[in-house]
Formats: structure tokens, C-alpha cells, sequence
């Protein structure tokens, strides 16, 4: 590859860290760096890149920290020897739902920026509020129940924007903002989410909402293709939602995902010598930009076992339920994304991996997890099919599917009776047998919401069960073997189970990919067609684990109904705490 050839910038703005990656025309990651919130931000009193206020269920992050890792992420990247120069389009992921307060004087600022200081010294007092808030943050019920009833339930909502009411979603987060902030969302010239926000900076100008990120609002009606006017009436508190429009720049939401918003500010031509021409492309979600890491073909899924733990699928059916997200694909019109997303993915893991005792190789902090996970029989059964099956839901944070408190639940389901019991020691021995749990349950509530999703093969393959043709896993997670092989044995998967080669940077990759397309497509020129053509499996993608086995896919799909039926029991426990 020449040095003079075009590379293509791709970020990744996520919980914990800042990622950047830099891809050629023919889509081979060239450069990469990240910024760590907890490791490399300085000034800021974080705990897993966010700052909490239990007493509110509140969880959020600074601004100025994201700044500080723009700046961060660019310099080390210099620093190993990247030309900018050469960078002719950038795009951007972020966290979905998070909101993001712009000032007036903030607008200006970033119209405005010297080449010769930091982003966070200019822009640390852009912002009405100096904070947003993280998808993880619980504080919105009351929000979420006048969502919900405000188009008559929660389906009817589903229905219109994609999902129900939920509490990181950004319609309910604003009005939460504007009740207890009156004063700083009156101060509010524009609002953000993390994508645009990211966009943002790098066109020196606000930015617009794209078509898939804009669905995680609780605001756009899906199939209109347009704002909500009842849902904004709600979120203003007014029926004049002429205000809300001009903060949320209504008119900007572009269909186009690799639109051309402008050339990139002069404030990073002059500072790191990007080219004058550089292109950005509009920024999307998180989850959007990781659909994009690889053409995904019918029946692919996957799994983002990040902080949080997603599942995705591609699809040309809008089939939304309050179970489940339905979003805009974020290039190709006509095809939806559909969505499952659990606050308690990575955290959770990490929660009981750190209950173990320590693995003796300090740099391996998984070797004890795993050990313990891959000696325990699936569920924790016996030989005897019919024999208890030990099922958990661990929570350390309040969970959105189901929707629940914080907590740890333990249970023995029986299959041939059905029958249900809470389970203590000796029945279940801890924190043993929650290495083992903790993992199916997490991809058992995958499989139980995405089942009727999901077809039996055709061809050779016609007599295997329902199930993903392949399911790639993504994040950080993908590099654990052990969670590969237990989610080939309870998802499926009858061509097996893969990894993409940077995978914990598919988000980062999946943006990068579709700087790549805005800049070099054709005329009506598909993200698929042009992606798809040069994306090279045997060079991106990597089988790590077996998919389909029969007897233990089998054993998981009765386990399936045992996990509905605790659920179940844990909503009905949490009901009644409400009422009493």
C-alpha cells in the first residue's frame, strides 16, 4: 500500500474508553488507538468511565473527559507515526441515547476554536450542562410511564418509534432534564446525542441526528419518517413544540447515512494537519455502526459483549414489541435493525469474576472465571435429563429486559415438571456455579426474544431447529474462548461461531467503513455493494467455536422456557414490593 494512498477515520465513543481506527480503501485497519477514561483521563473522579448518584439511580458522564480524549486519542495516534494528510473521510460511533446540553456561547466557541490550545480548555463551559447522561442511568420511571401512556400504552408507542419507553432513551431523558433543570434547558441552544455530539466537533459546527440513531429517542415515528408532534408536545410540556424543534435542529435529520455534512474544522487541519478536504460523514449509535462491521447475510446475528451485551439482526420486517428495539438501518433504506440491549453485560461478568478468588497469573484476570465456567455441566444438571437446572438473573444494576431492580435471583427449574424453586446452598454452591450461570443466562434471554426471529436452514441443513445461520461475536468479550464455545452451545448457529478480526473495536471499524463508502461510492452506489465488495472474510473474520450441537442446543431450548417462567416470577415479586 502506498504511503501517499487515502485512509479513513473511524471513532468509537463508548462507556469506558475513546477508540479510534484508520482503515485503506480496500478496508485493512492501518492505525488504531484508544483513551481510557479510568486509566488516561485526568481531573475526573470516575469509576468505569461514568459518575453515579445512587439516591437518583442517576449515572452520567463529564464532557470535558470526552474532550480530553479527542485530543488524546489524535495525539497518539501522531505519535505512532500516522499522516493525517492522507485521513479523507471520518465517521463516528457513539453510545446511543445520550443527550448532550449545547450553550449558545458554546455554538460559538466551536465555530471558533484555537489551533494552539486543547478542545477541553475551549470548550469545557460549552455546555448547559457539563454532564450527560449514560445509558445506564435508571432515573427516568416517571418519564417512562407518561411515554408510555401518553399514546395510550406501551405498544402503541412501540410501535410508532421502535421501543417502549425506556429509561436511558433520550425523549424521557429530556424531559426529566427540563423539569429538573428548568434553568439550564432554558440555556440550551442545541441538543445532541453522543453520535452527533462526536460529529460535531470534528465539522466545528452542531451536527445532524442520523436516521438510525435518531430512533433511540422515544420521538420519531419510524415509518413517517418525521418527528412525533404528540411525544414532542410531551417532552416540552407545552403544545408548542416550535422551541424543542429548534434545540433538537428538526429539519436535520438526514436519511443519507453517508452524506457529505462538510469538511472537517480548521481547528484539527492546523493543530494535527488533517487535509483541508477531509470529508465528515454523519456520526450513528454504537450499535448501528457495529451492523456495519461486516455485510451480514439473512439469519446472521450478533453479539456485542461490551459494557452492555447486545444482540443484532438485519431485517426488511418492522416487527417492533415492547420486548425489543426496532431502529432504521443506518445506510441502506427499506432494512431495519433489529435490537435487544442489557445494561448488566460486561459489569456483570466482571461482578462475579471479581467474587472468584484471584486467577494466579495476575495478567490473565479471566483464568479463574473460565476454569470454573468450563468445568460446570450445562445448567449445572446431572447426566439425567430431567434433572434440576440451576438458572440465575445477576444484576448489579437495574435491568432493562426485563425491566427490574438490581439484584441477584437463583433458581432450580425442573424441566419434566416445570416447577420452580429459589435456590440457596448446598443446592447452589457460590461463587462457583455463578461463573457458568451468568453466561447462559445472559445468551438463554437472547435466544428466548430472538427466537421467533430466527428460521430452520434450507438445503442440506432443513432438518436442524431454528437458529442463526452464524453468530459473530464482538467486544471485548469475543476474545474470551470460553464465552464463545457456551453461546455456540445455547444460541446456534449452524455454520458456527466467529469473530471479526478487531472486534473489540467493531464499532470503531463499522464507522470507519462508512467514511470509506461516503467518500469513494458511486451514484446510488449501496453500502452492500461497495463494502461488500472489497470486505474479504478469510482476512476479517476468524471461527472461534463450534455453533450447533445437537442434544446441548436442545437441552438450552427447554432451559429457555425455564428462564421466561423465572422472569416471569421476578416481576411479579417486584409488582408487588410496588404495591405494598
Amino acid at each position: 500500500m502506498s504511503a501517499n494512498s487515502p485512509l479513513y477515520l473511524g471513532f468509537d465513543l463508548s462507556t469506558q474508553q475513546l477508540k479510534g481506527i484508520a482503515v485503506t480503501s480496500s478496508l485493512k485497519a492501518e492505525h488504531e488507538a484508544k483513551f481510557d477514561f479510568d486509566i488516561d483521563s485526568r481531573g475526573f473522579s470516575i469509576k468505569k468511565g461514568v459518575l453515579t448518584k445512587e439516591a437518583e439511580n442517576e449515572v452520567f458522564a463529564p464532557l470535558a473527559m470526552w474532550l480530553q480524549a479527542i485530543d488524546g486519542v489524535l495525539q497518539r495516534l501522531k505519535d505512532a507515526g500516522m499522516d493525517f494528510s492522507r485521513i479523507r473521510g471520518i465517521s463516528g460511533a457513539g453510545m446511543q441515547h445520550g443527550s448532550v446540553y449545547w450553550s449558545a456561547d458554546g455554538e460559538r466557541a466551536l465555530e471558533s476554536l484555537n489551533p494552539s490550545e486543547s478542545l477541553q480548555d475551549q470548550l469545557a463551559d460549552a455546555f448547559a450542562h457539563p454532564y450527560s447522561p449514560n445509558w445506564q442511568d435508571a432515573s427516568t420511571q416517571k418519564e417512562c410511564d407518561a411515554f408510555d401512556a401518553h399514546l395510550g400504552d406501551e405498544t402503541r408507542l412501540a410501535l410508532l418509534t421502535g421501543s417502549k419507553a425506556h429509561h436511558r432513551f433520550t425523549g424521557p431523558q429530556i424531559l426529566r432534564f427540563r423539569t429538573k433543570y428548568p434553568e439550564k434547558y432554558q440555556e440550551t441552544s442545541r441538543i445532541c446525542l453522543v453520535s452527533s455530539f462526536l460529529a460535531s466537533i470534528f465539522l466545528g459546527k452542531i451536527a445532524p441526528f442520523d436516521i438510525a440513531d435518531v430512533c433511540g429517542m422515544n420521538l420519531w415515528d419510524i415509518k413517517a419518517g418525521t418527528w412525533d408532534e404528540r411525544l414532542l408536545s410531551l417532552t416540552a410540556g407545552s403544545s408548542d413544540t416550535l422551541d424543542l424543534k429548534r434545540k433538537l435542529g428538526a429539519a436535520e435529520v438526514h436519511e443519507d447515512g453517508g452524506a457529505f455534512l462538510g469538511n472537517i474544522s480548521p481547528y484539527f487541519v492546523q493543530r494535527y494537519c488533517f487535509s483541508p478536504s477531509c470529508a465528515v460523514a454523519p456520526s450513528t449509535g454504537d450499535n448501528p455502526s457495529t451492523i456495519l462491521a461486516l455485510p451480514l447475510r439473512p439469519m446472521d446475528a450478533i453479539v456485542s459483549l461490551g459494557t452492555s451485551t447486545t444482540f443484532l439482526m438485519s431485517t426488511p420486517y418492522y416487527k417492533p414489541n415492547p420486548a425489543v428495539h426496532f431502529m432504521n438501518h443506518p445506510t441502506t433504506p427499506g432494512i431495519y435493525m433489529f435490537m435487544l440491549c442489557y445494561k448488566n453485560g460486561g459489569l456483570a461478568r466482571e461482578h462475579v469474576r471479581d467474587s472468584l478468588p484471584p486467577s494466579s497469573d495476575a495478567t490473565k484476570p479471566w483464568q479463574q472465571f473460565d476454569q470454573v465456567a468450563s468445568r460446570t455441566s450445562p445448567l449445572g444438571q446431572s447426566s439425567d435429563p430431567n434433572s434440576p437446572m440451576k438458572i440465575g438473573l445477576f444484576f448489579p444494576r437495574p435491568e432493562i429486559v426485563p425491566n427490574v431492580q438490581a439484584g441477584t435471583w437463583r433458581f432450580v427449574y425442573k424441566p419434566d415438571t416445570t416447577a420452580l424453586e429459589a435456590a440457596d446452598e448446598p443446592s447452589w454452591k457460590q461463587p462457583e456455579d455463578d461463573a457458568r450461570a451468568i453466561l447462559e443466562s445472559q445468551l438463554l434471554s437472547l435466544r428466548l426474544r430472538s427466537r421467533n426471529l430466527v428460521a430452520s436452514p434450507t438445503g442440506a441443513n432443513a432438518h436442524l431447529p431454528p437458529q442463526p445461520r452464524r453468530v459473530y461475536l464482538v467486544g471485548g468479550g469475543s476474545r474470551n474462548a470460553t464465552i464463545a464455545k457456551i453461546a455456540g452451545q445455547v444460541l446456534g448457529g449452524w455454520e458456527g461461531v466467529y469473530r471479526l478480526d478487531v472486534g473489540e473495536n467493531a464499532c470503531a471499524l463499522g464507522a470507519a467503513y462508512k467514511a470509506v463508502w461516503s467518500v469513494e461510492r458511486e451514484e446510488k452506489q449501496s453500502f452492500e455493494e461497495l463494502i461488500g465488495g472489497r470486505w474479504k472474510e478469510d482476512q476479517f473474520v476468524e471461527k472461534i467455536a463450534d455453533g450447533y450441537q445437537e442434544g446441548i442446543f436442545e437441552k438450552y431450548g427447554r432451559a429457555v422456557e425455564g428462564l421466561d417462567t423465572i422472569e416471569k416470577e421476578v416481576l411479579k415479586e417486584e409488582k408487588n414490593k410496588r404495591q405494598r
